[in-house]
């Protein structure tokens, strides 16, 4: 992108839609989650019109979002991570498995636990009390405050005591 003004209208679009988005306001988010795309394409308004669109049940679109953030920046790991928490949320937990991998393995990526915590949820509903308590392990680890990594670590091991 050879236009500075360009790159920084899409940021301020991008801003636009995620507060829109946080308020619930996904029609207008998408809007602008794509003007934004329209102006300077990046992995991050692909993956977050993506969560967009899987705020309005729109799973497949959501994982074609994903795909489009991946192809512009492999290395960025949300939405490697998103399309497993889709993939999860249309019953897939086999296919979803890989891409929570790729998501730990991805050299940028913030936050990090969560594709442990993803795992770690699908191990649970298998039965795989081992491979769930590996997952959160990591999960808690990784995030020592976030109260959701804590309260899976802690489910989990209430059930191997």
């Amino acid at each position: 992108m050879d236009d500075p003004g360009r790159r920084e209208r899409a940021i301020a679009l991008w801003r636009q839609a995620y507060a829109h988005h946080m308020r619930q306001e996904l029609d207008e988010a998408v809007r602008l989650y794509m003007e934004s795309l329209a102006l300077d394409p990046t992995a991050e308004a692909h993956t977050f019109l993506g969560w967009a669109y899987s705020s309005q049940g729109r799973l497949d679109e959501a994982i074609a979002e994903c795909h489009k953030a991946i192809a512009l920046d492999p290395d960025f790991g949300n939405p490697y991570n998103d399309i497993g928490v889709y993939l999860i949320e249309q019953g897939n937990l086999d296919r979803a498995v890989p891409w929570l991998e790729k998501a730990k393995r991805a050299p940028r990526y913030e936050p990090r636990h969560f594709p442990f915590m993803n795992l770690g949820r699908i191990y649970l509903r298998r039965g795989q009390w081992q491979q769930a308590l590996h997952e959160l392990e990591a999960a808690a680890r990784l995030a020592p405050t976030d109260p959701g990594a804590r309260k899976l670590l802690h489910e989990i091991r209430a059930r191997l005591n």
